[in-house]
């Protein structure tokens, strides 16, 4: 299986100056790609395949785009991929419209060759930038690397590949787990394991309250700096912008590792499978008293670090139906109540007198799902 490997860079000045070279030139070719892909679906055209683009491009490169010559030339090949995966996704109905990446919110990355890229004890090699710096034996020597991303997350340099792991030999149990996942807690299973939400905690609580202010703070330059009807940015409006991003890059990070810890207690638990309920996240996010919440939760994130876990140790991972009743049936009688509103926290059965958690109810019956007939 191959699994990834994230290792922080430490490049100098001026190989930093050459890796935001390479970030523009990426998303300038991947915004270059979706506008002639949306020009050419107007004039009713069939798709244009990204050998076609690379072409275009080349002969582009010769003439009005020759500082693309500075830059990687995989760089911008693989941005033309890219933009073109991203339409057939979109033709397939498995991803939204592709949008243009902008400056400011994008997440500035790029594609290095797997050919060439190298890797010392504590170097690695980057096209058209040199031996950058490393942690020594970060990444392992002499192996096959798939997909090598440089990517920069608000505050350091980091260097992604793929790397083919051998499955470990577990002797699993005959358990199987059922997690009902939620915003009380992030994650209640069947075996009694809790894991809280993070976001109720002290410390996100005194980051949100931090970030809330500065949010406030930079509103308020803005609308001070204001020149007609355009926003001057000054000099403190631009330190204010990199704290908030400092902020939200410590939140998310925060939250990651917190449902990597909960992902990785469940699985050395070693059941021979798990079970999940189907989440409908876009539809959960069109309530607006409960959206910021679900949001906060990452609960997509969750379940698709469960579920690699599980592919990787041997763990049978299984989704349950969408319209699976796990919350309105009993866990002892099987008996489904009609209606269950979001403010009954305990379930109470009619039938047999049964008084339990709801959520913890709910992944009783997810651990049977399909074991019962």
């Amino acid at each position: 299986m191959i699994l990834g490997n994230k290792v922080r860079l430490y490049p100098t000045k001026e190989q930093e100056q050459k890796l935001w070279q390479s970030v523009g030139t990426a998303r300038f070719i991947y915004n270059w790609t979706l506008a002639r892909q949306k020009e050419n679906y107007k004039n009713g055209n069939k798709f244009i395949s990204d050998n076609d683009l690379r072409k275009e491009l080349t002969i582009l490169k010769q003439d009005s785009l020759n500082w693309l010559n500075e830059v990687s030339n995989n760089v911008a090949k693989q941005a033309v991929k890219d933009g073109c995966e991203a339409y057939k996704k979109f033709f397939k109905g498995l991803a939204d419209r592709p949008r243009f990446k902008s400056r400011r919110k994008s997440k500035p990355s790029f594609y290095n060759d797997t050919s060439k890229l190298k890797v010392k004890e504590s170097s690695v090699l980057i096209e058209k930038v040199g031996w950058v710096t490393i942690k020594k034996n970060s990444i392992p020597m002499n192996v096959k690397y798939t997909n090598p991303r440089i990517s920069f997350d608000g505050k350091y340099w980091f260097v992604a590949v793929g790397i083919e792991k051998e499955q470990p030999l577990i002797e699993s149990t005959n358990e199987s787990i059922g997690i009902d996942v939620g915003i009380k807690d992030l994650a209640i299973c069947s075996n009694g394991m809790t894991f809280k939400n993070i976001n109720k905690t002290r410390l996100i609580k005194k980051l949100e309250k931090r970030l809330r202010r500065l949010q406030r703070r930079v509103s308020r330059k803005y609308l001070k700096n204001k020149e007609g009807s355009k926003f001057v940015k000054t000099s403190n409006i631009i330190k204010i912008e990199k704290q908030i991003k400092l902020l939200h890059r410590k939140l998310a990070n925060i939250r990651s590792n917190h449902s990597h810890q909960a992902t990785n207690m469940i699985v050395k638990t070693k059941p021979s499978r798990v079970v999940m309920e189907t989440l409908n996240i876009k539809g959960m996010m069109t309530n607006k008293h409960l959206s910021k919440a679900i949001a906060k939760q990452c609960l997509y994130e969750f379940k698709r670090q469960m579920q690699y876990k599980c592919e990787f140790n041997g763990i049978e991972f299984v989704e349950a139906d969408k319209w699976y009743p796990s919350s309105k049936t009993c866990s002892e009688c099987g008996h489904i109540k009609p209606k269950l509103s979001l403010s009954e926290r305990t379930y109470i059965c009619e039938e047999c007198g049964c008084v339990i958690d709801r959520d913890y109810n709910a992944s009783i019956n997810l651990s049977i799902y399909e074991l019962v007939v």
